[in-house]
């Protein structure tokens, strides 16, 4: 890794071969893709590197009350073409979308194999906010959240990390630093130990797909929440 840019940062290398194979071979190594429509295929290692602990997600009073609403239902793997298409729409601070035809093509290729994962959040029947991600051993990649409710994307985020703690998965990789995902509680650290914590849990045993909830997730989400409430 030492290879890739400082500026800017992380860009490793580029080509044009987005198959399961090699895309596989990346995640496994820390590398993602992120290009523009019309641009190469760019492979990205940046540094630091921004990871959310499935130990250390910040929820806010406001979020808890939304998740005990039951306002919202919460699945996993039930729409991924659906989620990635609404993570390609685009956004009024964003020319574009990185989400390419190839891209999308590329995940659902993942996804029919049990290896990309998307989390829905439902108000009634309709799709109103989710994520999908890439899942090797016991990492979770993050790729693109999307919602078109207020804390419809946080809701599924929350879901997925009570979920993930439960399997063993220490983060989720969320690639590059924001205010937003700062506000969430992830954290930038060294790319050397994020390649650390990748190659010993990448080797473990994967969870297979299709994936979904504990039963008893919303009630342990309900009182993990009411806890945090009284302490504060």
């Amino acid at each position: 890794m030492e290879q890739a840019l400082r500026d800017p940062n992380g860009l490793l290398a580029a080509g044009d071969d987005l198959s399961t194979p090699r895309l596989l071979q990346a995640y496994e190594r820390g590398i993602f893709p992120w290009f523009g429509e019309g641009d190469p295929v760019l492979w990205w290692s940046p540094d630091p590197r921004m990871v959310l602990g499935t130990d250390g997600m910040r929820v806010t009073r406001s979020l808890r009350k939304t998740i005990r609403s039951g306002r919202f239902r919460v699945t996993a793997d039930a729409a991924f073409p659906q989620v990635i298409a609404a993570c390609a729409e685009p956004r009024p601070d964003q020319n574009g979308t990185w989400i390419t035809r190839e891209i999308f093509e590329a995940y659902c290729a993942l996804a029919s194999l049990g290896v990309a994962h998307s989390i829905e959040t439902w108000e009634g029947d309709t799709l109103v906010g989710g994520l999908y991600g890439v899942a090797i051993g016991r990492i979770f990649f993050g790729e693109s959240m999307f919602a078109r409710r207020s804390d419809a994307s946080k809701v599924a985020l929350v879901y997925v990390v009570r979920q993930l703690r439960r399997w063993g998965f220490p983060l989720i990789d969320c690639q590059m630093s924001t205010s937003h995902l700062e506000s969430l509680g992830a954290r930038p650290i060294d790319r050397a130990d994020f390649l650390k914590v990748v190659r010993r849990f990448v080797a473990m045993p994967a969870v297979p797909g299709p994936w979904g909830f504990d039963a008893d997730l919303l009630d342990d989400l309900q009182s993990a929440n009411s806890a945090a409430a009284t302490r504060k």
